[in-house]
């Protein structure tokens, strides 16, 4: 058991990619009635939950920044999700997500930032608000930008393929191993 310089205790943390890992990612996802759940993803959130994870989604959202939706689309469809795991027994402790893309079209938003992968500054932010174990802690994504934040925040990544694999059968794995 580890204890933070506040005296929470602290707990490994599971980095799951939303679209594409959590979600079908059936390109720019944000209405609710778009989200289609990847073979075994709420399972995978309750059994992260059950073996005392702290579960973490952490998302580049360039449609934001492109125009495509706005920022109260994106915190509409966690809610959607969050509910939706919630009838599962199941919860996301905290959702980030990186509204930028260089090659936006919202002015604003149209910048390099820290905060999109393969940057680690969504996983800096968690670090900063929730008692991280950093032994234990892992990142699932399915692109190779997920594998180098997860590399740079000095955590193991597990590359996913929706298409192959079950993500439950891959969480019961990776907590199995700890």
């Amino acid at each position: 058991m580890t204890r933070t310089t506040t005296g929470a205790i602290a707990r490994p943390a599971a980095f799951l990619d939303r679209d594409g890992v959590l979600n079908v990612d059936h390109g720019y996802v944000y209405k609710p009635e778009q989200l289609e759940w990847v073979a075994g993803a709420p399972q995978a959130v309750k059994l992260l939950n059950d073996a005392g994870y702290l579960v973490f989604v952490v998302t580049n959202q360039s449609g934001v920044a492109r125009g495509y939706y706005d920022e109260a689309a994106v915190t509409t469809f966690h809610r959607h999700m969050q509910a939706q795991l919630a009838a599962t027994g199941a919860h996301i402790d905290a959702y980030y997500y990186c509204p930028h893309h260089p090659e936006g079209k919202v002015a604003a938003l149209t910048v390099r930032c820290t905060c999109r992968k393969p940057g680690i500054g969504m996983f800096e932010q968690a670090a900063r608000e929730w008692p991280i174990a950093m032994a234990g802690s892992f990142m699932i994504g399915d692109k190779d930008d997920d594998m180098t934040a997860a590399a740079a925040f000095n955590i193991r990544g597990v590359k996913f393929n929706a298409a192959t694999d079950s993500l439950d059968d891959v969480v019961a794995r990776l907590i199995g191993s700890r």
